[in-house]
């Protein structure tokens, strides 16, 4: 497959040969992630002409995906021309390559020419190094850790899950470009992407978007295989090349006939609650669903409950009837909260 000449792995000059000899290094005496890189170059550098993937399982089930290297390239391509990256740029590889994301920062600097560092995988990417990088991918987590060091990164794409307005407001102090993605496994990672500071995403070249009936996002890109791919993901439409996301199609809560937009209400919630939390329905005798706040931890139900009551952003109908409190909450391997699975961990007569 394809390798650019200035590719660079890990400070070293790659050719193929390289790289082969690399790959099988580091699945013969390679540790944790170090395993799963080396399989996915040997992989890529094979004559298949599809590499197969599993999705983060957020929405559902885990399932096993096989995407075209060819599409692959293409998204590739798409993500250097929309970001402005060049050949020879430094960027830094700190995602597990054993899920897409991880693996699609390897495609990119081998079809861009880009000079790589592979680090591990942890919640602070930029602790053990002082190198400046042109580009890099993190999860949120990873952002709210790094925040100190951020400078050492000029554009930085962050997935997974929407940005918190508390993370929002330390990074407006920062001069590292931050973009916010919108992807799936499906769509080879992101497809869309928006500054940090402005609500709309703007979608890659050569990727159409429209929406269904239910007001659902429906995605048309064959350079990467996707053709009409129907989504949950409910967006305000503004143009063929802009929409604004508003959540899960699957997620909302009817309460007493009021539809409920979790995602929503927790971009207002967050500007009082510092752990980790989300929303979300339980069956209610009078109301069908009842809006549920679920914190992570111990916190101080009376006094939150009076902060959420004062936000001016937040209607009545959007303050939660009850709180529950839980020692851990039920994660994927890509670290997103697995709403429903979760919810079913209440017990309330305990809480």
């Amino acid at each position: 497959m394809m390798i650019h000449p200035q590719f660079r792995l890990n400070g070293q000059d790659i050719t193929p040969d390289i790289l082969s000899d690399m790959a099988y290094s580091l699945i013969k005496e390679g540790e944790g992630d170090e395993m799963a890189m080396g399989e996915f170059l040997m992989d890529w550098l094979s004559s298949r002409r599809t590499i197969t993937v599993k999705s983060s399982g957020s929405t559902g089930t885990p399932k096993t995906i096989k995407l075209q290297k060819s599409h692959m390239i293409k998204s590739a391509t798409a993500t250097g021309a929309f970001f402005g990256l060049n050949a020879g740029d430094n960027a830094l590889l700190c995602l597990p390559v054993e899920y897409i994301a991880g693996k699609m920062m390897l495609v990119r600097a081998m079809v861009l020419g880009l000079h790589l560092d592979a680090v591990d995988p942890s919640s602070e990417p930029l602790r053990f190094t002082s190198k400046n990088y042109d580009f890099c991918a993190m999860v949120p987590m990873q952002l709210s850790n790094s925040i100190k060091q951020l400078s050492q990164v000029n554009k930085l794409i962050v997935g997974g899950a929407p940005l918190s307005k508390k993370i929002k407001s330390c990074l407006s102090k920062q001069s590292t470009k931050v973009y916010e993605t919108y992807g799936m496994t499906e769509t080879i990672t992101h497809i869309a992407a928006k500054p940090i500071d402005l609500d709309s995403f703007e979608v890659l070249p050569n990727v159409g978007i429209t929406k269904d009936q239910r007001g659902c996002l429906v995605i048309d890109a064959p350079e990467i295989g996707c053709n009409n791919l129907i989504t949950n993901d409910l967006i305000d439409l503004l143009d063929n090349k802009h929409f604004k996301w508003l959540g899960r199609f699957d997620n909302i809560i009817n309460s007493g006939g009021v539809k409920l937009m979790p995602e929503h209400i927790e971009a207002k919630l967050s500007q009082v609650i510092d752990v980790p939390f989300f929303v979300g329905g339980m069956p209610d005798v009078n109301l069908g669903e009842k809006l549920v706040l679920v914190v992570k931890g111990q916190v101080d139900e009376e006094l939150l409950m009076d902060n959420i009551k004062a936000l001016k952003s937040v209607a009545k109908y959007e303050v939660p009837k009850d709180i529950y409190k839980l020692p851990q909450f039920l994660m994927t391997d890509t670290n997103k909260i697995m709403r429903k699975k979760t919810l079913a961990l209440i017990n309330p007569s305990k809480n």
